[in-house]
């Protein structure tokens, strides 16, 4: 007989030998070495992939101590898992070999997790603190109240076999835990999980959490997508659920891509909701109490007159003393200290981008209080911050102009300032910049309007009617320009002035 037929026969024979002591191969474990039902379906449950599905759970400690037809199954489940990766997987939520139980949770949530503290020393140095350092504990029940069952089983999983089972209902339990337990890569894993995921519907929730968690690259990315797509943002129905130093941040940023008018609003569906929380009766003066600086980091200046009459001053949030003032700012010259900043939001990140629709300039062009003005639209949402227009060919001059961006549909001015820029004798274009940018959307028709007041000016000819821009991140943005009907001083796609649109996307 083969020597390796001989050590067949020796381990089945101690195999049935054990099998006889134990009472036969049809006995089960006690119940309380195996899972409830209840917390079987709970794993099942818990335990979503990146899609946020559940999938087919992993075989419980039920399932790997049943026993089978062959009589080695339930002793010898060494010798059916052949990498170390395998064997490790399988004690994972498993009471063989267990040495260690966590009671995780409270209430009714609460779970008892076997684990092993030997694996869970490997992979943490918080474990390993825990089991072998000098104030190590004795128990062998460690009770952990502020922690997720199913975030731990997470972590437990990652220990155990290296899997990543997170999901949007799970990620930010997981976050937590593995930054208590010092399981760097898991962290990362849920940090990654958190950015590819990350929208305006979830950029203020996700922040706070950042903050939170102190992720300061997770907090960028959603400050980032907040400056993006502030409005969008404003509206989530997260944004008023955050804490009031996620608020004071974010409203302290020149990067805002949204009017002042249209923050104010949203401001106040936050002291709102923060009234609810705090128990407080919804009036204009608890309102205020509960924004705190918050309240001063709005920008009042900003507003156009009507915005400020139609909002802000019936609000009941600004003193008669404040309400006078800030009417005052709106209509003389000096303009009075207001109490609030009047830096303009239009500090956008990243390098502006400019449209041409000009390729030859002539001369000249003048000007007798006729506004200049072209339609447009553009193939994706952008945020115009200026045009550049012709000046004088006589020599340096200075030019006022009144800019303005109209919704041609409604008729509604998107965006206006009186500003002044100065050309130098050459027939290139001189920005002229809005306060704020204004947001465009796409494939909507605008008015680009220009009303200057200066000497004779170049003009460009042979003006084209679609032009593609390419943008650093290799997008592309389309415009279309087409005629603006009425008074517009001559301007038209062939011929004219504003001749640049200068935007972000």
């Amino acid at each position: 007989m083969a020597s390796s037929s001989k050590n067949d026969l020796v381990v089945n024979r101690l195999l049935n030998a054990r099998l006889e002591e134990g009472g036969g191969a049809d006995e089960l474990p006690p119940q309380n070495m195996l899972p409830s039902h209840q917390h079987l379906r709970q794993v099942g449950h818990l335990h979503e992939d990146e899609n946020g599905h559940a999938p087919d759970p992993a075989p419980s400690a039920t399932e790997n101590l049943q026993p089978s037809n062959t009589a080695g199954r339930l002793h010898n489940w060494q010798a059916t898992k052949t990498t170390v990766k395998e064997r490790l997987s399988f004690l994972f939520n498993n009471e063989i070999l267990c040495d260690v139980h966590f009671v995780v949770g409270k209430g009714a949530n609460q779970q008892i997790i076997p684990a092993h503290k030997f694996v869970l020393s490997v992979g943490s140095a918080v474990f390993d603190a825990m089991f072998n350092g000098v104030l190590a504990t004795k128990s062998n029940e460690v009770e952990l109240p502020d922690v997720e069952p199913a975030a731990f089983l997470h972590l437990l999983k990652f220990l155990y076999s290296d899997e990543v089972r997170i999901g949007p209902e799970s990620v930010m339990t997981t976050l937590y835990t593995a930054k208590k337990y010092a399981v760097a890569a898991l962290e990362e894993h849920c940090v990654d999980f958190l950015k590819s995921n990350l929208g305006t519907d979830n950029a203020f929730l996700l922040l706070t959490q950042a903050r939170l968690f102190d992720e300061p690259q997770l907090a960028a990315l959603c400050l980032e997508m907040i400056d993006k797509n502030t409005a969008d943002a404003l509206n989530a129905e997260g944004f008023t659920d955050i804490d009031q130093d996620t608020l004071n941040a974010v409203l302290e940023r020149d990067t805002l891509r949204i009017r002042e008018a249209k923050i104010f609003s949203a401001v106040l569906r936050w002291s709102e909701a923060e009234c609810l929380r705090r128990q407080l009766p919804v009036t204009p003066g608890n309102q205020r109490t509960v924004l705190g600086r918050a309240f001063n980091a709005i920008r009042f200046p900003l507003m156009s007159v009507e915005e400020f009459a139609m909002g802000p001053a019936q609000s009941g949030l600004l003193d008669d003393r404040e309400i006078v003032q800030l009417f005052l700012y709106f209509t003389v010259n000096p303009k009075p200290n207001v109490g609030f900043l009047d830096t303009p939001r239009c500090c956008m990140t990243g390098k502006d981008l400019t449209v041409n629709r000009f390729p030859q300039t002539e001369s000249r062009w003048g000007y007798s209080g006729t506004t200049d003005r072209i339609r447009f639209t553009v193939g994706q949402r952008i945020f115009v911050v200026g045009f550049g227009l012709y000046g004088s060919y006589f020599g340096p001059s200075e030019y006022e102009v009144h800019l303005q961006i109209i919704h041609l549909a409604t008729k509604k001015i998107c965006g206006s300032n009186t500003t002044t820029f100065c050309s130098d004798g050459t027939d290139d274009t001189f920005r002229a910049m809005f306060k704020e940018p204004v947001e465009i959307l796409p494939n909507t028709s605008y008015i680009a309007s220009a009303k200057l007041k200066g000497m004779d000016s170049y003009y460009g000819t042979k003006g084209l009617r679609r032009v593609t821009v390419d943008c650093n991140n290799g997008e592309k943005v389309v415009f279309q320009f087409s005629y603006a009907a009425g008074n517009n001083n001559g301007t038209s796609v062939e011929d004219g002035q504003i001749p640049a649109i200068i935007f972000y996307i």
